[in-house]
């Protein structure tokens, strides 16, 4: 079967299971909702705030603060794309029609990419704006330097997010499997790593907490990380890269 029927028959598959429509939805709608309370409230609070503090707000990255959640729908999305076939056994048909596992898993993995990276553009941008306007007259204009970058990279985060957790759900194949290790890793093992002092340096490499790193405008006061916002998240790509590698050798290797 040619790339391009891969990609159309992979594009009808996503549009008729409800619940990756759903965890989409969801990613944007509590990014957006948590990014609005939380610029509210931090607009509120800034007048407590000490000097030091003062210094390091930065209104961008505020607006993102909905993100720590949102990525929790679109870890839900990458794994349910890849491994939804194989909790229902309609691989085996799947890999019967395309028995090129290479183009099978490059068409299910372009369309969801590409699905990932609309939501994810259109949800940092709202977020972004939204955010903004609720911190009045303490927020960052879109012209701002590095503003435009961070916005960008927030739907790039969102992107990459989904395609790590398609990766591991490619090795993996099992569904419950799969977010049961995504979910303590992002949401408590990095959180764990990255705030305990003895393995901080360590924490700063995982995905998350480097890719991260690109919706910064405002640098932390005393920050000694040893790369910038590009740096970490091509430090975030390079873990896509090496999970959806992992997946394409699985796949290849072993029975459906």
């Amino acid at each position: 079967m040619a790339a391009a029927q891969v990609i159309r028959s992979e594009w009808t598959k996503i549009r008729s299971v409800a619940s990756t429509v759903w965890t989409l939805s969801l990613a944007v709608t509590v990014t957006i909702a948590l990014g609005i309370l939380i610029s509210a409230l931090s607009k509120n609070e800034f007048d407590r705030l000490d000097a030091r503090d003062r210094l390091a707000f930065d209104p961008t990255f505020i607006s993102f603060a909905g993100m720590s959640l949102g990525q929790l729908a679109m870890i839900v999305f990458g794994v349910l794309v890849v491994s939804n076939e194989y909790s229902t056994g309609m691989i085996r048909t799947s890999l019967a029609a395309v028995p090129q596992r290479g183009t099978f898993l490059f068409g299910k993995l372009a369309v969801a990419t590409g699905l990932a990276l609309v939501v994810g553009m259109a949800t940092s941008f709202a977020t972004f704006f939204l955010g903004q306007a609720m911190l009045g007259d303490l927020k960052a204009s879109i012209g701002d330097p590095g503003v435009l970058r961070a916005v960008i990279g927030g739907g790039l985060y969102m992107t990459l997010i989904a395609m790590f957790s398609m990766g591991v759900a490619a090795m993996l194949r099992s569904p419950m499997l799969s977010l049961g290790i995504l979910m303590p890793f992002f949401f408590l093992i990095s959180n764990i790593l990255g705030n305990v002092d003895a393995t901080k340096r360590l924490g700063r490499f995982l995905p998350d907490q480097a890719g991260s790193r690109i919706m910064q405008v405002v640098p932390p006061i005393d920050d000694d990380i040893p790369y910038g916002p590009w740096g970490g998240l091509g430090i975030m790509a390079l873990w896509v890269a090496a999970a959806l590698a992992g997946g394409y050798v699985l796949l290849k290797r072993r029975d459906a």
